[in-house]
């Protein structure tokens, strides 16, 4: 049987990992309780985060069993890792709406049966802070913590700094790995590249505490060829959350990776063997133009994160939105995705119901300066509502005539969009 490390490097899920041989010989002798945490700062995990759910979901698949981590203690405080600026301090209302998002998502691809889901606020919020400094500070060495580059680097930022609360934070995610440790015999912590600090200082925390040996194991973080991250904190998000990206805006996003990301992301997000992805890369290598591992790997991680009925809705609306279909069927989220570059305007709904006409629809939504403007653009046939060519300039357009429930896309010649919302 493949070492669960080959396997995961083969995958290109390890970065780094803490003592390898140690860990070899653990994977061969026993079956293995490891962690990831993520973190609840947002609405929704996006798809930096599958990366570790992906090797989260391989390692069970080997026979190791999952602890996914929601970090509802660490989420009241930060992670300062490789940011700028301190992170804003979410109310209990938010950060439990944000838990529960976390928990459906990571249920979509790992088994939860076979493995735990757990808030580390419920051991982190029985800390007294005298008890917490006494038991837990004292093993820290200050020096050792400002000599960490997230910590040094905002140091240095003069106009930022770093609060003490952000500064604690490594302190809680080391004694999460050590509460588990002694609580479920977890041996290993995975986590992204810029986890390595906060897993060394698990690692040490628990040896300290326990006398534990453990171990840490580091993927890279996600990056296009091109450039273009993927996180919060760029704004480049691509969500798992339907309500923030559609299964359209999902299934586009990596349909339209260079060619270069294709068989890298085949490979970390999806369960293809390997030798079906080599031979997608020769097929790919053939003939560019086909583009059949970008078209692979956005079905197979859509039907992934977002089931079949996903998968087929996305595959429809770029059917639709692609060829010659009226738009109809689709649902708002799908078109402002797919529109998000064109002029917008929002309309009262009640306009539909006092009469508003193809040529108001126009002048209102920018596709033309004035009314005679408008019919002309109609009767040279360029006009087109919702996919479907505009015949009258004069014809009231009502609810019926709406692509989703409330937006009616306007095209004007071959390329030119705009959309108006009915609110």
């Amino acid at each position: 049987m493949t070492d669960p490390i080959d396997q995961l490097r083969q995958r290109g899920f390890v970065q780094a990992v803490t003592d390898e041989d140690g860990l070899r010989r653990l994977f061969a002798a026993e079956r293995v309780t490891f962690y990831v945490g993520f973190d609840p700062t947002g609405p929704s995990l996006h798809i930096g985060n599958l990366m570790g759910m992906m090797a989260m979901a391989w390692l069970q698949r080997l026979g190791h069993r999952p602890i996914a981590v929601a970090g509802g203690g660490t989420g009241r405080i930060g992670d300062p890792s490789f940011r700028d600026e301190e992170r804003e301090l979410l109310d209990e209302e938010r950060l439990h709406a944000n838990l529960e998002g976390i928990r459906s998502q990571l249920a979509r691809v790992l088994d939860l049966s076979e493995g735990m889901l757990l808030d580390n606020y419920e051991w982190l919020g029985t800390f007294g802070f005298i008890e917490f400094l006494r038991d837990v500070g004292k093993h820290f060495s200050v020096n050792a913590m400002i000599a960490r580059e997230s910590v040094r680097r905002r140091l240095e930022e003069r106009e930022h700094g770093i609060s003490f609360t952000e500064f604690s934070y490594q302190l809680l995610q080391a004694y999460d790995f050590a509460h588990l440790y002694a609580a479920h015999g977890c041996r290993l912590q995975a986590g992204g590249s810029d986890q390595w600090g906060n897993i060394t200082a698990g690692i040490d925390l628990t040896r300290r505490l326990h006398g534990g040996e453990v171990y840490g194991l580091v993927w890279p973080l996600v990056e296009r060829s091109d450039g273009r991250k993927f996180s919060k904190s760029t704004g480049e998000a691509v969500w798992l959350d339907t309500a923030l990206t559609s299964p359209y805006a999902f299934y586009q996003w990596f349909f339209n990776v260079p060619d270069d990301d294709a068989v890298r992301f085949l490979k970390t997000y999806t369960f293809l063997p390997l030798e079906d992805i080599a031979a997608l890369e020769d097929e790919q290598r053939r003939d560019p133009a086909a583009r059949v591992a970008q078209r692979t790997l956005a079905a197979e991680i859509t039907r992934i994160t977002h089931g079949d009925a996903g998968l087929q809705a996305a595959e429809r609306a770029t059917r639709v939105l692609f060829g010659d279909e009226p738009f109809s069927g689709l649902d708002d989220r799908t078109l402002a995705d797919a529109f998000e570059s064109a002029p917008s305007v929002d309309l009262p709904r009640a306009r539909l119901q006092t009469g508003i006409t193809v040529a108001d629809l126009l002048v209102d939504c920018g596709a033309a300066r004035s009314r005679g403007e408008a019919r002309r653009l109609v009767e040279q046939g360029g006009v087109y509502l919702n996919n479907r060519r505009a015949s009258d300039a004069a014809a009231p357009v009502g609810p019926a005539d709406l692509a989703g429930t409330a937006t009616a896309v306007v095209r004007v010649g071959k390329k030119r969009y705009f959309l108006a919302r009915f609110a």
